[in-house]
């Protein structure tokens, strides 16, 4: 599984976010507030889902299963002028990132994640960057789906 190397230009977004570890998964609980919603969202620039893990500068590229973050449930939009109630406006400022292409359900999700901060990361040139961290999901995408595909964007230096 080798990574497309691709220098993100900046995103608008709009969605909800929840706070919450690896260990303390609240993933399904926020998109299933999110879904309901999405067709409030005017100005949406493509079908596609943006899962998106903000976490805290402290951080300084370590992150552990306990490590707190803000996960994000969110649609990328050409402006930020209408923000439907209870969702918030956030801006993905973009830069390098490695994308790599997760193929299965989500339950094989923490094996690619493996692979990628356990072997690619260190073997690579790429440093990781305190930058958030995102998932590309596709219109449709089924979570428990043997064939879905989500692209993962990975923060590099």
């Amino acid at each position: 599984m080798e990574p497309k190397i691709e220098t993100l230009a900046p995103k608008k977004l709009i969605g909800m976010h929840k706070k919450m570890s690896l260990t303390q998964n609240r993933t399904v609980e926020l998109w299933q507030s999110f879904m309901p919603r999405r067709m409030e969202i005017p100005n949406r620039t493509n079908s596609a889902y943006i899962s998106m893990n903000v976490y805290p500068e402290a951080q300084e590229g370590v992150i552990s299963p306990t490590t707190m973050f803000d996960k994000w449930a969110a649609v990328e939009v050409s402006s930020h002028d209408t923000i439907p109630d209870g969702m918030e406006a956030y801006t993905l400022p973009g830069g390098k990132y490695a994308v790599f292409l997760h193929k299965g359900p989500a339950s094989a999700f923490p094996k690619t994640m493996q692979f990628i901060f356990a072997e690619w990361l260190p073997a690579s040139e790429y440093e990781l960057d305190n930058r958030e961290h995102f998932e590309i999901l596709p219109e449709g995408y089924d979570r428990n789906d043997p064939e879905a595909e989500e692209e993962i964007w990975i923060p590099v230096k």
